[in-house]
């Protein structure tokens, strides 16, 4: 049983990401013009409307933003998913969480996408690969899993409450601001920088930053403490959409 649910799972993000390209007449070339547009409004207002860069902005900017991207589609299209599928839930007996799973692996191979052309944008721009990079694989899991459980989560409430949504979208483009997406932790004064160093976002941008552009391992015991909060928060997700599935095919009809 579990095999054919792993074989539904990848069959169906191949298909969606296959779908996903048929609706743009774009295709693919939209994974990478949609966050390179939104990175081009940052850098333009950050940097050149406000003077508040700095000679290495662009990349952390780049960085910052791309890594971001992949966490909050994981979070709402993950968190969605659901409640976008009730009729098929309905219908079809299957584990809710498939269909979270599902719309955050097609994230997921949109953001190697994007990340291949992010590091020759880097390289490019004097960052050249080294060993720390072994240490993003581990990261990007780590990444992964923090995202699924906030997902899951909001999977788990959206189909209940649909109008919370919106309430959500405002939340995550405040944590965005508060997490260093757009900016280095280190340009932030000291007593702030440390309450904001306790928001595993923050961490996770300032070690991918760390890794790309300075060659600097992770800091292993930061990385741990992030790593058991996201399976926390992931098998709490999953343990709230377990529980709530029973009343997801009553809401179809």
């Amino acid at each position: 049983m579990r095999l054919h649910l792993i074989e539904l799972v990848l069959f169906s993000t191949y298909a969606e990401l296959r779908a996903e390209t048929a609706r743009s007449y774009l295709g693919l070339v939209w994974w990478v013009l949609e966050p390179a547009l939104m990175m081009a409004t940052f850098w333009f207002v950050f940097d050149v409307i406000l003077h508040s860069g700095g000679p290495d902005y662009v990349p952390q900017l780049l960085i910052g933003l791309t890594v971001w991207q992949w966490m909050k589609s994981c979070m709402t299209h993950g968190g969605y998913a659901i409640w976008s599928n009730l009729g098929l839930v309905r219908q079809v007996r299957l584990p809710p969480l498939v269909f979270p799973v599902v719309a955050m692996l097609s994230d997921t191979v949109k953001f190697l996408c994007i990340f291949a052309l992010l590091l020759v944008i880097l390289w490019c721009c004097g960052y050249p690969p080294n060993l720390a990079y072994f240490a993003l694989p581990p990261l990007f899991l780590v990444v992964f899993v923090f995202a699924a459980g906030i997902g899951f989560m909001i999977s788990a409430i959206v189909p209940l409450l649909p109008d919370v949504r919106f309430v959500i979208e405002q939340v995550l483009s405040v944590v965005m601001f508060l997490s260093g997406v757009v900016f280095s932790l280190s340009n932030v004064p000291a007593p702030l920088n440390e309450w904001l160093a306790l928001n595993p976002v923050a961490q996770i941008m300032d070690a991918t930053r760390g890794i790309l552009m300075h060659g600097a391992w992770p800091h292993w015991l930061a990385l741990v403490k992030v790593s058991l909060v996201s399976i926390a928060v992931c098998f709490a997700g999953a343990a709230i959409v377990r529980r709530l599935a029973p009343r997801y095919p009553k809401l179809a009809s």
